[in-house]
């Protein structure tokens, strides 16, 4: 592909691989399995001293294609797709960790990554410390000593707050640690982190990659060493493999993705200001507003302030559960990123297994949600908030 190619135009054609019969659409390899020619091909795959695939757990020419269109959107060298967001998550820190190593991570993340972190982690002997990642001076103390990987989101889910990637990067890099950012609520479109310092970059591409809520898939971005010596033996050995079909979908999300996230920022961002504005409402939190305590570190590395919104109803759960309740077009749902708007409450369903004092301290309060911003109209929208909120 041409490397002067824009973004734009790298999201429709990047890795494209025509078959013989000339499809414009990218073909849809649907098999496990493939054959040889000769019995010594079979032989040179498998010791890799010859191109060409052998079973799609290891890869997949639709795999492939979803691959190399991430990769060169992301600027990452490297890519590999995997069944789903917390596979990828899993697979980033499991493949480069042993007993002894040690991790330091943000104290904001989302349920399923701080199971990882302080439940599956300390049983195989890793150290596993947690920062408010907000603070610069709490990650240069616990940096000081030296650490094997480095893990946060940012913005972080669901409170959005945001860590600032160069700084983090550069007292990690120092302390001999791999910086392993979750970027899903920003998506590449938004923010870059390889360019900011980061070393490995994950998402679930089930949220904005596919856009519209229909099928699940994961991916972890690199460097090409780190994803040949390090995560590709882990992924082809413990098979967390991603579906043809899934990456099929997600290669054709990509085609849209930049369009799609410029009509969801752009909701949100009218969304956050109505609400700001509006009686009734306790706060509201998103990195576009100027009253976002994080304003100006949104503004140097995110391209706009996002297509999320935390919002405090006050009154606490009962009080969040009757506007979740009054809303008539936009969803009760604990998934993000999909055409439609949906709406979650962290505290009983995505954090629910965080301990109640542990969640108030971070911040997920008992009265606050999730707001995804979809592409609807955004009157729609407003009217819709405005009756939920009386």
């Amino acid at each position: 592909m041409s490397q002067t190619w824009r973004p734009r135009t790298r999201l429709i054609h990047e890795g494209t691989k025509r078959s013989a019969y000339g499809e414009t659409a990218e073909a849809l390899f649907l098999t496990s399995g493939f054959t040889y020619a000769r019995a010594e091909d079979a032989a040179l795959r498998f010791a890799e001293q010859q191109d060409g695939y052998q079973y799609t757990r290891v890869a997949n020419p639709t795999i492939a294609m979803f691959e190399e269109r991430l990769a060169a959107l992301e600027g990452a060298e490297a890519c590999q797709a995997t069944a789903t967001g917390m596979a990828a998550v899993n697979a980033a820190l499991m493949c480069q960790l042993k007993a002894g190593a040690r991790v330091v991570a943000a104290r904001v993340l989302f349920g399923s990554c701080a199971y990882i972190l302080t439940e599956i982690l300390p049983r195989f002997g890793v150290e596993v410390a947690f920062v408010d990642g907000r603070d610069l001076d709490a990650w240069a103390k616990a940096l000081a000593r030296p650490t094997d990987v480095v893990f946060f989101e940012t913005p972080a889910n669901p409170t959005l707050e945001l860590i600032d990637i160069a700084a983090v990067s550069e007292l990690a890099h120092k302390a001999g640690a791999v910086v392993v950012i979750d970027n899903v609520f920003a998506t590449p479109i938004l923010q870059r982190p390889i360019e900011l310092g980061a070393d490995v970059v994950v998402y679930s591409a089930t949220k904005h990659i596919d856009g519209q809520g229909r099928c699940m898939g994961g991916a972890v971005l690199s460097t090409e060493a780190f994803c040949k010596d390090k995560l590709k033996p882990f992924l082809k050995n413990t098979g967390p493999t991603i579906s043809p079909f899934n990456a099929w979908v997600l290669l054709k999300g990509l085609e849209t993705l930049d369009l799609r996230m410029e009509r969801h920022c752009t909701n949100a961002a009218q969304l956050a200001r109505f609400l700001e504005a509006l009686p009734g409402v306790r706060q509201v939190l998103h990195p576009g507003l100027e009253s976002f305590p994080q304003h100006d570190l949104a503004r140097r590395q995110m391209a706009n302030g996002g297509p999320l919104i935390a919002l405090r109803t006050g009154g606490g759960r009962e009080r969040a559960f009757e506007v979740l309740n009054r809303l008539e077009l936009i969803c009760v749902s604990n998934n993000l990123g999909d055409a439609k708007s949906l709406i979650t409450h962290p505290s009983s369903t995505t954090h629910s297994r965080l301990d109640a004092a542990v969640r108030e301290e971070i911040g997920i309060t008992e009265d606050l949600l999730r707001l995804s911003v979809g592409l609807e109209d955004v009157q729609d929208l407003k009217d819709d908030l405005a009756q939920a909120l009386g």
